[in-house]
């Protein structure tokens, strides 16, 4: 493990029990190894409901790391609906990630039908403007999820119209978003966005690869300025969270980050998004 110290860092993306699909460790278990590493805070994520409620129960019993809520536009809330999202936030949402699993994209690569879109022809949906517009007004994240590249774009003009600047692409190394790093790095130019870098990504059969290789050269070539260091961690096939986010750190300090780098991408940028 690294000998860096851990202390005021921020998780903004992991997957806890209770949930639909087995996950590798509890709320409780998770609150416990992040207490343990001295983390600031953690993000709960979910892919099918909100998970304010839970952050706010962990919080009652850990005042040494907080707890932070999310909310997903996939079909279990309706897809884009104002009303879900609006609600998740006056509980404690910090994030709103956009379609993940039921996105469209997702789907069409999955090869399985259907699916939430953020398109009609070539403009954004009404639904998709007003949660983006919530995003805005309220001044909490918004996650890309698993959406397609015209759609990112397509959001990010919306967003740097109403000069918001909490828009985060949700693993751009993920196949099924596989934005390269020359797309970053244009996308980028044009708009302030950031980037969440994760821990693996599902190749298919049950199986996961690393992105650590891919992350650092990104990290090196778009610029450690724009990137959020996440696991996405919580897959029971993935080592459990307190293993994979030391990994991730010590991976990045052996070959080339340094540790203001490291700060910047775990604990100053992290607290500014999520204005805690």
């Amino acid at each position: 493990m690294t000998s860096m110290d851990f202390n005021g860092m921020i998780d903004m993306h992991i997957h806890s029990a209770p949930d639909l699909r087995e996950r590798k460790h509890t709320d409780k278990e998770l609150m416990l190894q992040a207490e343990k590493l001295g983390m600031r805070a953690i993000v709960i994520k979910s892919h099918c409901f909100p998970t304010t409620d839970r952050a706010w129960h962990l919080n009652q019993g850990n005042k040494k790391v907080q707890a932070v809520g999310s909310v997903t536009c996939n079909a279990p809330i309706g897809g884009l609906n104002r009303i879900a999202v609006e609600n998740a936030i006056k509980l404690g949402a910090k994030i709103i990630w956009l379609p993940t699993n039921d996105a469209k994209n997702h789907r069409t690569k999955m090869k399985q039908a259907g699916g939430i879109e953020l398109l009609h022809g070539s403009q954004l949906s009404d639904e998709a403007v007003e949660v983006i517009e919530l995003a805005s007004e309220y001044n909490v994240v918004l996650g890309t999820g698993h959406i397609s590249k015209e759609e990112i774009y397509k959001v990010a003009e919306k967003a740097k119209s109403l000069n918001f600047r909490k828009l985060v692409i949700t693993h751009p190394e993920f196949h099924i978003v596989d934005l390269s790093i020359g797309e970053q790095i244009n996308l980028l130019k044009e708009f302030d966005l950031k980037f969440e870098r994760t821990y693996a990504q599902p190749i298919g059969g049950g199986m996961y690869k690393s992105n650590l290789e891919i992350n650092l050269e990104a990290i090196k070539r778009v610029g450690y300025e724009s990137t959020i260091v996440s696991t996405d961690s919580g897959q029971i096939e993935n080592p459990p969270w307190n293993i994979s986010f030391p990994s991730y750190i010590e991976y990045l300090l052996e070959n080339g980050i340094s540790e203001k780098e490291l700060i910047h991408m775990t604990k100053t940028l992290p607290l500014l998004l999520l204005g805690l």
